[in-house]
């Protein structure tokens, strides 16, 4: 295992519940732009990768698939079984996921391939999962950063505290360009054919200390930053996430903010 992906098993540890209650509301708006691009519907044998709390798989099942879903973390297999006792949930990294080439019709992996060290390898191994003539439909987030994303980064840089030397980046020749045509060529290059992508815009709304809790926990790399920094520096950054915060608000004090992400799809050569 790289550095890269230590350090993400590191940052999502025993922390299902607290992305649930966070981040995972965020995420889980894209599930059904991602279940119809893989053709996901009834009596479809779906894997659903890095299932997190397990929405994704909760609505394949909902709409009459055969579901299975699997996730790096133990506190998000825990949860995700609770979620969807109907689904198979297992634990299991990518890449070399523990099932047999072409055992589903469909793999969908909605906000994955932006934590894994090998992108082209993990897509590679979804590849060999969907089989000949399946279907794989994944996410990400773009580059640069749509402004509601941008808006704890913001906090962080003004408070004047940037990103630390020991969270790795991607190796050079493993990353790509995160836009539709990056991800496109992504998918190309793990062995898929056909690829498409398309870009899902949103306005997701939240209370701001719903917003917060998901950092202040440690959730994901911006929560790692956070949680290694002394409460003065922490108080500071909040300080600036609430007036970064004012250009957001609603009328009833909640925050609208502009989100964007990719959809990629493909099928299986």
């Amino acid at each position: 295992m790289g550095d890269f992906d230590a350090f993400e098993r590191e940052a999502w540890s025993g922390r299902a519940a607290a992305y649930a209650r966070s981040f995972g509301m965020l995420c889980a708006h894209t599930v059904p732009e991602l279940l119809d691009a893989a053709g996901v519907g009834a009596g479809v044998r779906v894997l659903d990768v890095g299932t997190g709390p397990g929405a994704a798989a909760a609505e394949a099942v909902r709409r009459g698939a055969e579901v299975a879903a699997v996730d790096a973390e133990p506190s998000m297999v825990e949860r995700a079984a609770r979620a969807v006792p109907a689904a198979e949930v297992r634990l299991g990294v990518l890449p070399g996921l523990p099932y047999e080439d072409g055992e589903f019709d469909a793999v969908v992996a909605n906000f994955v391939v932006n934590h894994v060290g090998r992108p082209a390898a993990a897509l590679a191994d979804l590849r060999r999962l969907a089989g000949p003539g399946g279907r794989v439909a994944v996410t990400i987030w773009p580059a640069p950063r749509s402004p509601g994303q941008a808006l704890l980064g913001r906090a962080l840089e003004a408070a004047g505290v940037s990103r630390p030397p020991s969270i790795p980046a991607l190796a050079a020749e493993d990353d790509f360009a995160r836009t539709e045509e990056g991800l496109a060529g992504l998918l190309t290059a793990a062995g898929l054919a056909g690829a498409r992508c398309a870009t899902l815009r949103w306005n997701h709304v939240v209370d701001p200390e719903v917003w917060w809790s998901g950092p202040a926990a440690g959730v994901a790399s911006i929560g790692q930053i956070l949680q290694s920094l002394p409460p003065h520096d922490v108080e500071e950054v909040r300080r600036h996430y609430d007036l970064l915060s004012a250009e957001f608000r609603t009328p009833d004090g909640s925050l609208s903010l502009p989100h964007t992400a990719l959809l990629g799809w493909a099928l299986a050569g």
